[in-house]
């Protein structure tokens, strides 16, 4: 079954981190909910995932994952094989940073995801998320507001980390 990838973009930075992703992987099936949110149902369709969202607020989901997050919490991932990646301002928001990416693993875990792409915290610095797990990210973590700078290479080295589970 091939793999697909549903994000979530309101100011266009995190589609733009799924088009490189999705160009480094080669993967052609992209559903932005933010357009169509009925795309959600189609996750049942593919049994290899990436999810992506940003995080706004205090730690928030990004406002399409929110609405739809009732939905969400519905669909068995059990079986399924699924990579996550979250866009966060660690400057403005130290204290909950990435937090949506924490919300997102603690839910598909619930429903008996196999979650791949863990990385390192190495040249982040914040004070608390909700996104760690034995000290590491839960997934790919992108700062475009202060470290747009090192995103291509995150993407890189993410992308080579998941490409032999993921496609």
């Amino acid at each position: 079954m091939a793999t697909a990838i549903f994000y979530a973009s309101s100011t266009g930075n995190t589609e733009e981190v799924v088009d490189k992703i999705a160009q480094k992987l080669e993967i052609s099936e992209l559903f932005n909910i933010s357009n169509n949110q009925e795309d959600i149902n189609k996750i049942s369709e593919y049994d290899k995932l990436i999810l992506a969202t940003s995080t706004w607020g205090d730690g928030d989901l990004q406002d399409d994952w929110d609405e739809i997050w009732d939905e969400f919490k519905q669909i068995d991932f059990s079986n399924k094989t699924v990579a996550l990646v979250a866009l966060g301002d660690q400057d403005g928001y130290d204290d909950t940073f990435v937090n949506s990416l924490g919300t997102m693993y603690e839910q598909v875990i619930k429903q008996g995801a196999n979650v791949i792409g863990f990385t390192s915290t190495d040249g982040y610095d914040f004070e608390e998320s909700t996104a760690l797990k034995n000290d590491q990210f839960v997934g790919l973590v992108i700062d475009e507001d202060n470290q747009d700078d090192l995103t291509d290479e995150r993407i890189e080295n993410w992308t080579n980390q998941i490409k032999n589970q993921i496609i």
